[in-house]
């Protein structure tokens, strides 16, 4: 009886973990991605079920990654990059072939919201009536202008190197991050940007799209890109999410789009005005995003604060965890000692956001474990180069008179030499800690959370204010750590001291 009331209970509260199991969406990093993703949360919730959103993931491949790993099951995409870029298959053009091609990968793509946003080449409409351009056949007789593309851009099957090899363009475009694009054509910095062709910004500014005139660009219609298993382990909120097919016109999407980007409204009050939920504003109305200042002390502070100081604060341990004793092993090795220091020098080298992306593919998640790793990876060297230069401070009569008093090795170590190397690896730690706080902000771009997390979205919306947002909490919190680091330098002495 006993036993079975046992496993009772043990049903009983996996029932309940189940029934609390959130529905997990995801997004890009551009300002369309964000506002389907709040739109689809919403729309869960309305349904009864939790909703988390791991909003401005990064570009499609590490959203794509986290969607098979299973750290999110759901995110908005598009059918020409699901062909071309995911499957590698530019002959399916139908939502049935991209169905049956996704499906033994476990995946499903469905729910198609009503409208299509491609790819573009835009520029200001000055520069392509003086140059007579209305096609991007037209800018292989214009080699001078300057190309400013989306990394992602220029690195997609369905991006620059295959439109470049189409229409045969000899110019030699420089990588630029899409929130900077139009205030770069603005500014006469760049000639041409790729655009998306409901992007609030370019009937703003008045710019021009050039033509693909050979219709290389495949469709792009909008759709949900899930995983298999979602209508059975959320049957509530797939039926809601269902109802959300052909709602969305063009011209809604780029009203939405504008209303987040332009006019400054929240991701969630965009959200609320497409499903009806909230009034749309007024003709003309626009929503002043707040200031800096109020921003800086936004409600989000407290919990971008722990997740800062938490990857902060793991991160530095496990490198402290993990080179002192490397340090150790290598301080009285001089062929070890230059291989393991010259690994830990050999990863400072490697760009971070390379470093996560491979950390993701190797790990299958995203999230807090490859940024963890990361950051330690990061903050290896510093531990490991002052915990060898304080041991090789240590004088030899100090080691010769801990001998003489009959220690042995392993208690010279740990009662002499350690205590008078501390200060100077203290100092290395010091450094770590410093490196981790900015590096930090770039976790937020595979879901991590931190002050990055302000520093991404403002980014993706070009919004000054949201950028220093985020770096001041950070610079201030390099300075903080810096106070502690100094106090804690001034007591250590004061502890040893006869």
């Amino acid at each position: 009886m006993r036993h079975a009331a046992c496993l009772a209970l043990l049903a009983l509260l996996s029932l309940q973990a189940g029934a609390a199991e959130p529905l997990r969406i995801g997004s890009k990093r551009f300002t369309e991605s964000y506002v389907l993703a709040e739109v689809l949360a919403r729309q869960a919730r309305e349904g009864g079920t939790p909703v988390t959103v791991s909003a401005g993931l990064g570009n499609t491949a590490i959203v794509a990654a986290a969607l098979a790993a299973g750290t999110i099951d759901v995110y908005p995409e598009y059918t020409g990059t699901i062909a071309r870029e995911l499957l590698q298959r530019p002959d399916i053009a139908t939502l049935p072939e991209l169905q049956a091609a996704l499906a033994p990968r476990g995946l499903g793509a469905a729910v198609p919201l009503g409208f299509a946003n491609g790819y573009a080449l835009a520029l200001r409409a000055d520069v392509a009536d003086r140059l007579q351009l209305r096609s991007l056949a037209d800018l292989a007789r214009h080699p001078e202008l300057r190309l400013g593309l989306s990394n992602e851009f220029l690195g997609r099957a369905d991006g620059w190197p295959g439109l470049a090899a189409h229409y045969r363009l000899p110019q030699r475009p420089q990588a630029l991050d899409h929130g900077l694009a139009y205030q770069s054509l603005e500014a006469g910095q760049v000639d041409v940007v790729d655009a998306y062709t409901t992007d609030a910004q370019v009937a703003r500014r008045g710019l021009r799209l050039l033509v693909d005139t050979d219709h290389w660009f495949p469709g792009y219609d909008a759709v949900l890109l899930y995983r298999l298993d979602l209508p059975q382990r959320f049957p509530a909120a797939w039926t809601a999410l269902q109802a959300l097919q052909g709602r969305i016109d063009a011209g809604r999407m780029a009203a939405l789009n504008a209303r987040a980007e332009i006019d400054g409204a929240s991701f969630d009050t965009v959200a609320a005005e497409a499903l009806g939920s909230a009034a749309p504003p007024a003709a003309g109305a626009r929503t002043e995003p707040p200031g800096w200042r109020a921003r800086l002390f936004g409600p989000d502070l407290g919990r971008l604060t722990r997740q800062h100081l938490t990857l902060v604060a793991i991160s530095v341990a496990l490198a402290v965890a993990v080179g002192v004793p490397l340090a150790l092993l290598c301080a009285r090795r001089p062929r070890w000692r230059g291989v393991l220091l010259a690994a830990a020098g050999l990863l400072q080298t490697v760009p971070s956001l390379a470093l996560l992306a491979a950390l993701i593919s190797w790990m299958g998640t995203i999230g807090t474990p490859p940024a963890l790793v990361a950051l330690a990876l990061y903050a290896l060297l510093p531990v490991m180069r002052n915990t060898v230069a304080g041991l090789d401070g240590v004088s030899p009569g100090m080691r010769q008179a801990a001998t003489a008093l009959g220690m042995t090795a392993a208690q010279r170590l740990r009662l002499v030499e350690l205590p008078l190397a501390l200060p100077v690896l203290l100092a290395g730690v010091r450094t770590s800690t410093t490196i981790a706080i900015g590096t930090a902000t770039l976790a937020a771009f595979i879901g991590a959370g931190g002050y990055g997390e302000r520093i991404v979205t403002g980014l993706a919306l070009n919004d000054h204010g949201l950028l220093l947002a985020g770096a001041l909490p950070a610079a201030a919190l390099a300075l903080a750590s810096e106070a502690v680091f100094g106090l804690v330098g001034r007591w250590i002495p004061r502890a040893r001291a006869p």
